[in-house]
């Protein structure tokens, strides 16, 4: 395989911040600017439950794509890899359509988890944020060859990504708890 050159390193980062900018900018704005849908509030209504899914399978796929590196099967670690990407990918679109749909889902002001909802919402927005330019450019590392820049960043990488893929699912399930 022929070495990447640094100049291919930059616009791959360029991209992958342009990338992460936009979707996180587009998020943004459907679920803080987007006036609140009006028509038909039925349409869909299982996404929740597939966004919970497709996190929880995607955390699954993490802790399996460690496993099998720490037992030096890289070619499983790649295929576990890559699923877990696969589902969050389908995750955020899924998500962005959901919340295209119906708007934002709010946790009751009078409920005493609270808190600790906003506090979970808050971390898993930040790091997801965060997170998305960063498994990106973990990818570009491994599929370009850059093996000892996958490993550095997928240290980070990888522990970011699985709190957000299972705090998705924590968010579900208190937002499911108080009927919402």
């Amino acid at each position: 395989m022929e070495p990447i050159h640094e100049n291919n390193v930059r616009v791959a980062w360029i991209i992958v911040i342009a990338i992460s900018v936009l979707a996180s900018c587009l998020l943004f704005w459907i679920i803080y600017f987007k006036p609140q849908p009006t028509g038909r509030q039925d349409s869909l209504l299982f996404l929740p439950a597939l966004n919970c899914m497709l996190n929880g399978t995607s955390a699954f796929c993490l802790i399996a794509g460690f496993l099998a590196i720490k037992q030096g099967h890289s070619s499983k670690h790649m295929r576990w890899m890559i699923a877990a990407f696969v589902c969050s990918s389908i995750f955020l679109v899924s998500y962005i359509l959901h919340h295209h749909l119906h708007g934002d889902t709010s946790f009751p002001e009078e409920n005493r988890l609270r808190p600790i909802y906003l506090f979970v919402l808050l971390t898993h927005v930040l790091l997801s944020i965060l997170g998305l330019p960063m498994i990106l450019m973990t990818f570009f590392a491994s599929l370009s060859g850059r093996l000892v820049m996958h490993k550095k960043l997928a240290r980070f990488t990888f522990p970011i990504w699985l709190y957000v893929s299972v705090t998705g699912v924590a968010i579900f399930l208190f937002l499911k708890s108080v009927g919402a």
